[in-house]
């Protein structure tokens, strides 16, 4: 057991030093925006997007997969703080044979127009994208000499990405392998999952995430807030909320995404409150 739980740590400790990963950089204990990351592939099965997110995680490395408007699968990793550190990142994982093409995602900028990842091509080429849950938006040029101003997007907004974000898991029987993976973290993992393709490191477990963010009441939910159950004040399970009443989650290892109703006595009786992080 001492052997293999050193191993993991060696695993990881290496893939943080060879391919520059944020894995040791910040605790996971809070909320931060994310740098740049690597997006790869365009898979039209599931599996082989999970397959790729499981080798990358064997390496130490945190991989996301996650359906895209065009009902192909891609994968994200990464938080690099430079397009340069992604870059090189990137091109190891390449010359490995670890992935194939690949662009740099930019960070999110709240006064940007949100572009669909799906207008980026798979190259290595630097393109300012938006979350994995935003959809495309047609850019006219001006009618008149005035400049036009992005102005920034409100928090709301921001939740309604993340919920159409979870909602695209939906139906997905969604796995978290890889050696740095550990026992009972499918719900929270997925709760991250989706926040980090919005742009937002979260912490890792459910408990974790309990702690941070601000305080929500039920009557005041959002879309895109974290709605968490347990027992005895202790969190066990968390979704994403997706408004109407419903949220979205992960119900066990291996399952399919669902949707449930806050409203069920299952939920209603373990329900301890909700979180906002945007």
């Amino acid at each position: 057991m001492a052997f293999r739980i050193l191993k993991k740590w060696i695993i990881g400790t290496m893939a943080c030093i060879l391919f520059a990963t944020p894995c040791v950089a910040k605790p996971d204990a809070e909320i931060s925006k994310l740098g740049y990351s690597v997006q790869v592939g365009a898979f039209a099965r599931v599996d082989n997007a999970e397959r790729l997110a499981s080798r990358l995680q064997d390496q130490g490395i945190e991989a996301y997969y996650f359906k895209k408007e065009n009902n192909v699968f891609a994968v994200r990793f990464g938080n690099y703080p430079t397009r340069k550190d992604a870059k090189k990142a990137a091109r190891q994982l390449a010359e490995a044979r670890l992935i194939d093409s690949y662009y740099i995602a930019s960070p999110l900028k709240k006064d940007i127009h949100p572009l669909a990842l799906e207008t980026a091509g798979p190259t290595d080429t630097d393109v300012t994208t938006a979350p994995a849950g935003a959809t495309a938006s047609p850019v006219n040029p001006p009618t008149s000499t005035k400049p036009v101003v992005q102005k920034p997007k409100p928090d709301n907004e921001m939740g309604e990405i993340a919920a159409r974000t979870a909602e695209r898991f939906v139906g997905i029987p969604y796995k978290w392998g890889g050696n740095t993976v550990v026992e009972g973290l499918d719900c929270s993992a997925f709760v991250k999952s989706v926040y980090y393709l919005c742009g937002i490191n979260i912490p890792r477990t459910s408990a974790e995430q309990f702690k941070v963010g601000r305080k929500v009441p039920q009557e005041e939910l959002i879309e895109g807030d974290l709605v968490f159950f347990g027992h005895n004040n202790q969190v066990s399970h968390v979704g994403i909320y997706v408004g109407r009443g419903k949220f979205v989650h992960a119900p066990k290892r291996n399952d399919e995404i669902k949707v449930a109703e806050l409203t069920r006595p299952g939920f209603t009786k373990k329900y301890l409150g909700a979180r906002r992080y945007f």
